[in-house]
């Protein structure tokens, strides 16, 4: 079948809508995830052990089983008990729920990095543990650990693809209806790989940048 430029600026502007629906995707699962991946890690860390060991579970349950899985089980299972999202919100949830184990282990190494001195300057200056959380440790723990996760979120971005399978219209479930369609896939398709190839090198552009600003990422 050879290359049609007049069928692919035909079909470039429902392409153009499915990258608007992944970046969302992406920015808001990855928001998502940090913010459950900092819950995660600082409950991990609770004096009470039932909560620490509950939570440690939850995490490893969570990336022992696989993204499409869990995109699945709060798509299509979570109605059969009342509660019916949106596809885009119940793959922004999967996304960051599934990447927020991920990036606990993140904020758990930066934290311990955090020199056991400051712990105790904290301590000896009566700060309480909100203050020295939020005026100590954290802001020491978090900008080393920058660099990782956003490696984690490019990661992201590239399994977008599968909210293809909850009915999300990202990239891939675009191309693919276009395809369907018209019969003719090279095109669409080739313009999927094209897209996340200029993305992904504008994203590991701005990693290199973060592991200079920020320190390397351990490999």
């Amino acid at each position: 079948m050879e290359w049609d430029w007049e069928f692919v600026w035909q079909i470039m502007p429902t392409l153009l809508q499915g990258v608007k629906i992944t970046i969302l995707a992406t920015v808001l699962g990855a928001a998502l995830a940090a913010v459950i991946g900092l819950a995660i890690a600082l409950a991990r860390r609770s004096p009470n052990r039932m909560v620490s060991r509950s939570v440690s579970f939850f995490a490893e349950f969570i990336r022992g089983t696989p993204l499409l899985v869990q995109l699945y089980f709060i798509f299509f299972v979570l109605p059969d008990i009342g509660i019916l999202l949106p596809p885009l919100v119940a793959g922004v949830i999967g996304l960051g729920l599934h990447y927020g184990t991920y990036t606990a282990e993140v904020y758990r190494a930066g934290i311990e990095n955090v020199p056991r001195g400051q712990w105790e300057a904290a301590k000896a200056c009566n700060l309480s543990t909100n203050q020295t959380w939020t005026r100590i440790i954290l802001p020491q723990a978090i900008p080393p650990m920058i660099p990782a996760l956003a490696n984690y979120f490019i990661a992201m971005f590239k399994e977008t693809p599968l909210l293809s399978a909850i009915t999300v219209l990202e990239l891939m479930n675009q191309a693919k209806s276009v395809a369907n369609t018209y019969y003719r896939y090279v095109e669409p398709m080739t313009l999927v790989g094209v897209f996340f190839l200029i993305i992904s090198l504008f994203s590991v552009g701005l990693l290199r940048w973060l592991e200079r600003r920020y320190g390397k990422i351990e490999r």
